[in-house]
């Protein structure tokens, strides 16, 4: 069996993309996470020890993601896989959507961005 628990809609301000501008300003990613693990522990304890904190998962996120100036939003997504498969033992896959809304494009859009899965090997 497989649980989720979710973080949707995180919004950190960032210095990643290949434009100068880009790099010197940064501007704003939302961050959503899907991170797969087994609950029934927790959900017959109640104890927060038996599970993964939120706030900890939020925090190692935005350290992983703004620790780096990355060209791709794949490497920082993938720091942020990195860093919760590594902090995080409970967690056996997380999946990561960095929508990047106000990328340099020549077009109307309402988001583009990336999902990005990692799994724990066994």
């Amino acid at each position: 069996m497989t649980d989720t628990i979710f973080v949707t809609g995180l919004s950190i301000h960032a210095r990643h993309g290949v434009m100068d501008h880009e790099t010197e300003v940064g501007q704003r990613f939302v961050i959503d996470l899907e991170l797969y693990t087994d609950l029934s522990g927790p959900a017959r304890s109640d104890r927060l020890s038996d599970t993964v904190s939120y706030a900890e998962v939020v925090a190692t996120t935005t350290a992983a993601f703004k620790n780096t100036n990355y060209k791709l939003l794949e490497g920082a997504a993938g720091a942020v896989a990195d860093a919760i498969l590594s902090h995080f033992p409970r967690i056996r896959a997380v999946k990561i959507t960095v929508h990047k809304p106000h990328a340099p494009i020549a077009a109307i859009f309402d988001d583009v961005g990336i999902m990005l899965t990692r799994s724990r090997h066994p």
